[in-house]
C-alpha cells in the first residue's frame, strides 16, 4: 500500500509540474495585436453610430419645436400665434407672427453638434414659419436640412402645417 501512494505522489507532481506553466511572450503580444486590430475596426463605427444618433436627435428636436409652436397656436395659448425661427445650431419658437431676438417668450431648443441646420428652404425666403390659430396652416411651406459630417436628415412642413422628415 505504501508503494501505490507513493506512485500517487509522483503523477500529481507531474500534472502540477503541467500547469505551473507561465504565458510566454510570444503569447502576450499575439493577443495585444488581436485586441489592437479589434478596437481599430469597432472604433470607428462607434463614432458612426454616435454621429447618426445626434443627427436622429436633432431631428427629433426641431420635429418636436414646430409640432409644439403649431400646437399652441391650434389650443389658442395666451390667444396667439406661434412660430419657429431657425438658426445654424438652434431653433427657437417664438409668440406671435414675427421673430424677435430680445423677446422674453422664446424657447431656444438647442441643438447639438456635429448636427446643424445646413439648409432653410422656405417659401417666401427667410427662416421664419408661424401658424394661423384657426386651421394651424402655416404662413411658408418647404423645407430645413438638417447635417452632420456623413449624413442629411430632410424636414418637409407641408400646407397643412404637418412636419415630417426623410
Amino acid at each position: 500500500m505504501f508503494n501505490i501512494i507513493n506512485k500517487n505522489k509522483n503523477i500529481s507532481n507531474g500534472r502540477t509540474n503541467f500547469y505551473q506553466k507561465g504565458i510566454t511572450i510570444m503569447e502576450v503580444l499575439i493577443l495585444v495585436a488581436v485586441l489592437g486590430l479589434i478596437v481599430l475596426i469597432v472604433l470607428p463605427q462607434f463614432s458612426k453610430i454616435r454621429e447618426n444618433q445626434v443627427l436622429k436627435n436633432a431631428v427629433g428636436d426641431v420635429l418636436s419645436s414646430i409640432n409644439k409652436a403649431r400646437g399652441q397656436t391650434l389650443s389658442s395659448l395666451d390667444s396667439s400665434e406661434y412660430g419657429v425661427h431657425f438658426q445654424a445650431n438652434k431653433v427657437i419658437i417664438f409668440k406671435g407672427t414675427a421673430y424677435s431676438a430680445i423677446s422674453p417668450d422664446n424657447e431656444m431648443v438647442n441643438i447639438v453638434t456635429p448636427a446643424s441646420i445646413s439648409n432653410i428652404s422656405l417659401s417666401g425666403g427667410g427662416s421664419d414659419v408661424y401658424f394661423s390659430r384657426l386651421l394651424g396652416a402655416p404662413s411658408k411651406t418647404g423645407t430645413v436640412t438638417i447635417s452632420s459630417t456623413s449624413y442629411n436628415r430632410i424636414i418637409t412642413i407641408s400646407a397643412t402645417g404637418v412636419a415630417s422628415s426623410n
